[in-house]
């Protein structure tokens, strides 16, 4: 007894059979479906990094005493720092930062010992470019951070205390070392599979257009969901590799530790995945030639690097974008990968992310075949 294809999905078989045949047989698809992403977890795992360190900093010490090389130590243990010149003058010393040989100056006044040795207040002026918002907030932040500790260990010394009055002891859960791929990698893997797959599905109609074979399938006895399911599963098999791929080198090669469960990482990626081939499937139906395809998958695909919370958190975003974001596919697969990789959260803390995405899937799909015209535009 043999299987009998529904009718709302007649021709699935054949057009599953000739679109793995095109995939395999067209190198510059898959070339695009894995090296781009992967060259870009590759650059964006080892470059993005929001604790910088050894920045460039100019002083000009008028002091010239212990104590201020003392202070001058300190500022560069912290990693933060790293001297890079000794200036004579206070206006060398913002030409360096304005020229942007520096960071950040260091300025020490001539009667900074003095004071701190007659008890009173030694002001330190410390010069930051504030040009780069990310440098000069950690330079502000461990300049204060240096003076705050240098101040606390005079204050202990005068008043003979052991032991400050009040401690906080921090607890870090889930990343405690604080490292960057940890929280970069799982995002990028949420913006590079975009690019196997978005752009792979734009594609797949406006090249049958294109080649004048689309006329062939508009005469043939095949269903609109048949053409668009058969169209979209021999992408789907691609990218779930290639997301494969991306998991392996997130644990392999960044090192990152996956908390929660691998079966709810493939289902999470699975339902990504079809949105995304809807959505490019959903394009390709409407583009008429392949550079007006990747124009418009450009169109959709920028707004999920900035809105989705792969770098800046949604909830400092003004109201209309944080509520833009929230019809992003990646918005949803980006928190769900941060959940379960890096917080282990189990299938009952993010069901409503998993069903989102199951909604926005189906939603796109069926969109394409209702679409789809059996007629050429």
């Amino acid at each position: 007894m043999t299987f009998q294809m529904p009718k709302f999905l007649r021709g699935f078989r054949a057009i599953l059979y000739k679109e793995f045949i095109v995939i395999f047989r067209d190198r510059t698809t898959l070339f695009f479906m894995f090296f781009p992403p992967l060259l870009q977890i590759i650059a964006f795992g080892f470059a993005l990094d929001n604790d910088v360190k050894h920045m460039a900093i100019a002083v000009y010490d008028e002091d010239r005493t212990a104590d201020s090389r003392q202070l001058i130590d300190a500022f560069v243990n912290t990693q933060t720092f790293r001297v890079v010149k000794r200036v004579d003058s206070l206006a060398e010393l913002e030409s360096m930062v304005r020229r942007g040989k520096a960071y950040a100056g260091l300025e020490i006044p001539p009667d900074f010992s003095r004071k701190l040795h007659a008890g009173q207040k030694a002001d330190v002026q410390v010069l930051i470019d504030g040009s780069n918002s990310t440098t000069a907030l950690q330079a502000l932040n461990t300049a204060q951070g240096v003076a705050f500790q240098q101040s606390v260990g005079i204050l202990l010394h005068v008043t003979n205390r052991r032991e400050l009055p009040v401690e906080v002891r921090p607890q870090v859960l889930y990343n405690p070392s604080m490292r960057a791929p940890n929280f970069f990698v799982p995002g990028v893997i949420g913006t590079a599979l975009q690019i196997a797959t978005v752009f792979a599905a734009a594609m797949s109609i406006v090249r049958e257009r294109e080649r004048g074979t689309l006329e062939q399938l508009l005469v043939s006895p095949m269903s609109r969901w048949g053409l668009m399911l058969g169209k979209i599963v021999p992408y789907l098999c691609v990218s779930m590799a290639m997301a494969m791929i991306l998991f392996l080198i997130l644990r392999w090669v960044f090192f990152v530790p996956i908390h929660g469960s691998i079966v709810m990482l493939v289902v999470a990626a699975f339902l990504y995945v079809f949105a995304l081939l809807s959505l490019g499937l959903l394009i390709s139906t409407r583009a008429q030639s392949q550079n007006e395809a990747l124009q418009m998958s450009m169109t959709v695909m920028l707004p999920s690097i900035f809105f989705s919370g792969f770098i800046f958190p949604r909830e400092t975003m003004p109201g209309i974008f944080y509520a833009f974001s929230t019809i992003l596919p990646a918005t949803y697969f980006i928190e769900l990968m941060r959940a379960i990789i890096l917080r282990g959260a189990s299938f009952l803390e993010f069901w409503r992310h998993l069903l989102i995405l199951a909604v926005m899937g189906g939603v796109l799909f069926s969109l394409c075949a209702l679409r789809f015209k059996r007629k050429i535009a």
